[in-house]
Parts: structure tokens; C-alpha cells; sequence
């Protein structure tokens, strides 16, 4: 079993470990400390070591952020985890506030005047660093970096060790380009930056340019470290010689030379004179404190293997189909059991994480979970990002929805869908609310766009029946998918929020609209897409990107209300149910077959 459901943390975490903080904050003459939930390499999801915010204060949301003063601390948490926040962090320790709505930098400007603050510039990117401080400063108080984190200091005993995964190469057959060829093709991307060389911090942009996979980051095949790359293409990459595998020299070749972790802070240094691209949205400050010490011109630019990255090749894109067809079967036989064997039993969330994990096990191909299975029942489906854990966890019932969100790893591919299940027969408001949901859905991967539009241009479409009706969602729409990389990847993604990057061809995104109904049940619908090439439309003018659907699983028919759905709505639904069984039928067989025929039957 991979996935666990034990809880890590617990609310007692803040009255242990917040005096301790505040011991080493007076050491060090500090009024205060910033404590982001991202570490050394801005991960959103984090090795154990690395997990600063859940040791101080319990709460293990992906996004999030704390502040300790000398007589008051607050965590931030976004919209996804407001109920989460509150059963993990101690509200006599903490106050609990928005992330999003005023979050840290709206905190800071109520800081004593004349505080001296810490920060651990390897932890806080330059842009990031710079709204806070800007943020102190209105309140006549001061960010201070410090040498050593006074919370590493006060973890230093009990804190486990940082991971030493192998480090692997990942085959040409799946990547679809060369490691040569694309350190050559980056590499005249940062001459064409004006740069002598690019430092490289983010663990998807070394396992992308390198060919390489490790498992230092929890259900992505990521390994931390760094790299340098010169815009002649060479290249010098600093692992923990713990990592490195016999056959990893001969995988990099003589133009990449393997350096030690310890080795980086004097090949910085050795980049003096020189003009370097580093990215200030991704790479942590201390990169910069360093490179502008050692005297090299700093490049500000995104990293250039962000775009590349994200932009599949048609290998890694048909990898993706496969991926997605194998794991689409796995999933239709877990929704057949859903149907049949669980409406029997009705059993645990755990049962039904357990179930699912073992169908995508049966694959023979599986090589981790792509995050821990979200299995919400009832009221614990209103929970975005719940997870199964401990004296939470519920047994399914008759007359309420299982929602279950999960995805797996893949050699070819990064798969991440969601499904939404009646428990019993539903009521006609949880069909209304469903199908609201699908129109939503299905608005999202019928549409076509444009050249250079953005995700932050079409996340209305997905909400459009939604607000029709006085309802919304706290979470985006999409998010970025890699190619047996993290299953949240940037730049691109769709949501409120405003992002510049264009949707380009290649591009793997989710489509998850949703509605929550606290306390009751939650619904999702999510399918990953990619973005097509423009293509022409009979008798318009302009060529025009679409989506092409990757993830097939059929969707419950019991929740469909289709006289919600207009002619065109049902004509997708039965076209997206044909193709799902022409894909995954042929990996099914005998009952799971024959349900899977009727689940997929026309609307």
C-alpha cells in the first residue's frame, strides 16, 4: 500500500514547538519570523525534512505560509483547505487567516514598529521577498536574513534526514528528445537572453533537461538539486553523491560534469564576470544574494526550460494517451466496483482508497500514486483537498456522493482525474448540481481560443452555468500536468487568478470545475486535456487551438439530469462515452466489460 492514513501532525504541534522558535528568535536578537510553506526548491509538495510549516504548526496543506511574532503567530491558508486549517492548527496559538484575501503581506503591515523580522533567503523567491518587505516596511518594521533558520535550529533533533532517492535516467523513448539536444536548444536560449549560463534550482527543470527521475519530492519522480548550463550547451549538475547511480555518469555524458551538493556555492562564486539568467519567480533569493556577491551580472528571466517543459513533444503527448487509456481502464474497474460491490457494503474511505490503488496496481505498469488519493464522503467530499486520515475517515452512504480524485505515475505518463459517484439513488438537487457542474465541464473542453490567449481568458466559461445559478467554486479550473513529472506543473494553468502565459500546443492541463455544499457533499469533474494546434473553422478567419481530451472514464449516468442539457451538451456526452469504451474497453473484460457497455450506453 502506498498511500497512508495515519495523521502526521496534530494541533498540539504549536504550544511544542512555537516557544521553542521563539527561544531561538531571542538568541539572534529577532522580533519575529517568516515561515513560507515552500522550501530550498519552492516544492509545493514536500520531502518530510523539508516541511518547516507543518512541524510549527500542524497544518500539511500544499499552499500556506506562517508568521511568529514575540507575542502572536497567525497561519494563512487559501480556500481549498479553510475547514483543513482549522481541525490541524491550534486557534489559541494561531490565528487563522486567507492566504489569498490580504494573506502575509496584510499581517506585516500591523507588525510592531521598529520589529526586526528573520527570513531564510533560501526559502523565499526574490519577487516574493520583495512584496513582504515592502509590506514591513509600511509598518515601520524590517525583513533581516538570517544565517541560520531559527525554526531549523529548533527542529535540529527530532528532524528527519533530507531523501537520498537514486537518481535514474528516463529513456529518449519516452522523453522524445535527447538530453544533448535539449541542453543545445536551451542552451542558445540563454545566449539569446544575453546570458553566459542559466542556474537551474527547480527538481521538474533538472529531471526535464537531464533525461533523469528520482523520488526525493512524495508522489512525483523528482530529484532536488541544482544545475549550471552554459549557453555552449555543457553543463554542471550538483547532486548528493548518495544519488547518483552507476549508470548516471555514462547517461549525461563527457558534457555534463557531476558535482557534489557541497560543490555549488563555489561554482557560483566561480561565475563572476559573467552575465547569468536566473528565474526570481522560481529560484530562492540566496541565488541572488550570492551571484551578486561573487560579482556576476544577474539576468532576470523565467526559466528557460519552463515553456519547453510544459510544451509537450508528440511523444511525450502520445505517451500521455496511453498513460491515460491504461489508467482510464483501471479507474472503469473501480467504478464498477463502486457500483456494485461498495453500494453492497458501503464501506471506508480507507476501503475505497485501498480499492482504487489496487486497480491501478493491477496495471503492471504503475510506479507511484501522482498525489494521495482524495476519497470524500458525504460531507467530506465538500472538503477540496481532503484527505483520509485518521478518526476522519467515513463510511459511504445511501442517499449521498463519493467523491474520489486521483491519479498515478507513469513512465509515459502523469494521469490526474476525478469522479464524482451517487450512493443510492440521488436527489434531484444533487442531479441539478451535478449537471451544472458537466456543463461547466463540457464548456471547457469543446471550446477554442485563439494564439495567445490565457487560461486567466477562459476560467469563466468553466463557471459561467455555475453563476447563472448564484454558485461558485474556490479553486481553479486547471492546472499544468507533466510528463512523468509533478501533477501540478507551470506556467500555464486556468483560473481567477491573473497569468500571462498563452496556452500553447502540447500544453497538458486539468478541467475540474466543482461545487461544494458544506457539511453535505461535494461534486468534481475533472479530465486532463491538451492544448491542439490551431487549426481552421469552416468559414472563420483565424486558426484556432482547441483541447483534446486524454483522460477517459465514464461519468454517472444517475447524476446526469439531462433535461439540464442542451442537444449539443448530450452529443458530447455520448460521443465522449463512445470513445471512452472504444479506448478502454478493449482492457476490460467480463462483468467490468459488460458494465462498462451500459455506463457508456447513450444518453
Amino acid at each position: 500500500m502506498r498511500q497512508t492514513f495515519d495523521e502526521t501532525t496534530d494541533p498540539s504541534f504549536g504550544a511544542k514547538h512555537l516557544p521553542r522558535v521563539r527561544a531561538r528568535l531571542e538568541e539572534q536578537g529577532l522580533d519575529g519570523l517568516l515561515v513560507p510553506h515552500e522550501d530550498e526548491h519552492q516544492n509545493e509538495y514536500l520531502p518530510e525534512a523539508n516541511d518547516r510549516l507543518a512541524w510549527l504548526t500542524g497544518f500539511t496543506g500544499s499552499a500556506g505560509a506562517a508568521v511568529v511574532l514575540k507575542d502572536r503567530a497567525a497561519v494563512f491558508a487559501d480556500g481549498r483547505y479553510t475547514v483543513q486549517v482549522r481541525a490541524q492548527v491550534d486557534a489559541g496559538q494561531f490565528e487563522i487567516l486567507d492566504l489569498v484575501e490580504g494573506g502575509v503581506p496584510a499581517y506585516l503591515e500591523k507588525a510592531p514598529k521598529g520589529a526586526v523580522i528573520g527570513y531564510d533567503a533560501r526559502l523565499h523567491s526574490p519577487d516574493a521577498l520583495a512584496t513582504l518587505d515592502a509590506a514591513a516596511a509600511r509598518a515601520g518594521a524590517s525583513l533581516k536574513a538570517v544565517d541560520v533558520n531559527p525554526l531549523d535550529a529548533a527542529w535540529a533533533e527530532a528532524r528527519p534526514a533530507q531523501p537520498q532517492a537514486p537518481v535514474v535516467p528516463h529513456e529518449d523513448r519516452y522523453s522524445g528528445e535527447s538530453h544533448a539536444a535539449k541542453r543545445a536548444r536551451i542552451g542558445q536560449a540563454v545566449a539569446e537572453a544575453g546570458a553566459d549560463a542559466a542556474v537551474l534550482t527547480a527538481p521538474s527543470s533538472i529531471a526535464w533537461l537531464f533525461n533523469v527521475r528520482g523520488g526525493d519530492v512524495i508522489r512525483s519522480p523528482l530529484p532536488l538539486g541544482q544545475a549550471i548550463l552554459n549557453a555552449d550547451g555543457t553543463a554542471q549538475l550538483f547532486l548528493d553523491p548518495a544519488k547518483v547511480t552507476n549508470e548516471l555518469p555514462g547517461w549525461l555524458g563527457d558534457a555534463v560534469t557531476l558535482q557534489p551538493s557541497e560543490a555549488l556555492e563555489a561554482a557560483l562564486d566561480g561565475l563572476s564576470g559573467h552575465k547569468v539568467l536566473i528565474d526570481p519567480a522560481q529560484s530562492s533569493a540566496w541565488y541572488f544574494d550570492r551571484l551578486d556577491a561573487a560579482g556576476a551580472t544577474i539576468v532576470r528571466g523565467m526559466d528557460p526550460c519552463a515553456i519547453p517543459r510544459a510544451a509537450k513533444n508528440p511523444v511525450e503527448v502520445e505517451g500521455s494517451r496511453q498513460a491515460h487509456i491504461r489508467d482510464g481502464a483501471a479507474l472503469t474497474r473501480f467504478l464498477h466496483w463502486v457500483d456494485t460491490v461498495a453500494q453492497a457494503t458501503l464501506p471506508t474511505e480507507r476501503e475505497v482508497v485501498t480499492a482504487l490503488e489496487g486497480f491501478r496496481e493491477a496495471t503492471g505498469a504503475l510506479k507511484d500514486l501522482s498525489f494521495d488519493t482524495i476519497a470524500g464522503a458525504g460531507p467530506n467530499g465538500a472538503l477540496p483537498h481532503y484527505k483520509p486520515v485518521g478518526d476522519k475517515i467515513r463510511r459511504i452512504e445511501k442517499g449521498s456522493l463519493l467523491l474520489v480524485d486521483g491519479g498515478g505515475q507513469y513512465l509515459d505518463g502523469t494521469t490526474d482525474v476525478t469522479r464524482t459517484m451517487a450512493v443510492g439513488e440521488p436527489s434531484a438537487e444533487q442531479r441539478r448540481m451535478f449537471t451544472l457542474v458537466l456543463k461547466g465541464h463540457i464548456a471547457m473542453a469543446t471550446i477554442r481560443f485563439p494564439a495567445g490567449t490565457t487560461g486567466h481568458q477562459l476560467d469563466a466559461i468553466a463557471r459561467q452555468p455555475m453563476w447563472m445559478a448564484g454558485l461558485d467554486y474556490d479553486h481553479g479550473t486547471g492546472h499544468g500536468v507533466g510528463s512523468y513529472l509533478g501533477v501540478h506543473e507551470g506556467p500555464q494553468r486556468i483560473a481567477k487568478a491573473v497569468n500571462t502565459q498563452p496556452l500553447l500546443t502540447g500544453m497538458i492541463l486539468s478541467n475540474e470545475p466543482g461545487y461544494y455544499r458544506e457539511g453535505h457533499w461535494g461534486i468534481r469533474i475533472e479530465t486532463l486535456q491538451v492544448v491542439t494546434a490551431p487549426e481552421p473553422i469552416p468559414g472563420g478567419e483565424r486558426p484556432m487551438h482547441g483541447f483534446e481530451q486524454l483522460t477517459f472514464a465514464p461519468l454517472d449516468r444517475k447524476l446526469i439530469d439531462v433535461d439540464l442539457l442542451t442537444q449539443a451538451e448530450r452529443a458530447y456526452v455520448d460521443a465522449y462515452h463512445a470513445e471512452t469504451l472504444a479506448k478502454v474497453g478493449p482492457l476490460l473484460d467480463g462483468e467490468a466489460l459488460d458494465w462498462a457497455k451500459a455506463a457508456c450506453a447513450a444518453l
